[in-house]
């Protein structure tokens, strides 16, 4: 993956031990300190010698990354569009289950893909459920039987609510014969968890 490395980080005058995670929209430091540095805020990023330096208004973070450095700032400088990361491709059938967006559904649009409300071809490699509560998963185990071989299964849920949390989603899909293999952030204020059928039982 790649995302995620042991380093020192050199900041506001201090050197310090621990984990750096490279999410979608921000570099997060877990250590002796927490430092979270949105991409927006960010003002210039190069490498150096192994370092990767993030300026800020606040200063510059270096982080001692080694040879994921320029992998690193690479992302930072271009990261992917959320349909990308969501690994949808142009043509490709997605059907919608629940409430969306505007700014998701015209992005695959423009993409563009094949868009099915409500419905579930066979052939859809694609299915997206929107579940804003607990009790929208009692609709996960019919949806989950329109997936066929490696066709995958994105929820997309609020982030930080107790009316429905990660382990909620993960369960419900544990309990319709899924696994999840994959997390994304959707949007400031969503998550999405992807899950497929088992290997072994396509």
């Amino acid at each position: 993956m790649g995302n995620e490395a042991a380093c020192t980080l050199r900041y506001a005058g201090k050197t310090l031990s621990g984990r750096a995670l490279l999410e979608s929209t921000e570099i997060i430091f877990r250590g002796d300190t927490r430092l979270k540095i949105p991409f927006s805020t960010i003002t210039e990023a190069q490498t150096q010698n192994g370092e990767l330096h993030i300026r800020t208004k606040d200063g510059v973070a270096i982080f001692a990354l080694g040879p994921q450095a320029a992998k690193w700032r690479e992302k930072i400088a271009n990261p992917k569009s959320l349909l990308e990361k969501l690994g949808v491709k142009p043509g490709d059938l997605v059907s919608l289950s629940g409430k969306f967006p505007a700014h998701f559904l015209a992005s695959l649009k423009k993409l563009p893909a094949v868009i099915h409300q409500n419905k579930f071809p066979k052939d859809s490699p694609w299915i997206f459920f929107a579940a804003d509560a607990a009790k929208d998963l009692r609709r996960l185990p019919t949806l989950a039987k329109s997936l066929r071989g490696p066709a995958a299964l994105w929820i997309v849920y609020p982030k930080g609510q107790t009316s429905i949390t990660e382990s909620d989603v993960r369960s419900a899909g544990l309990n319709a014969h899924l696994v999840d293999i994959k997390v994304a952030s959707f949007s400031p204020t969503h998550t999405a968890l992807k899950f497929v059928i088992p290997k072994s039982d396509r």
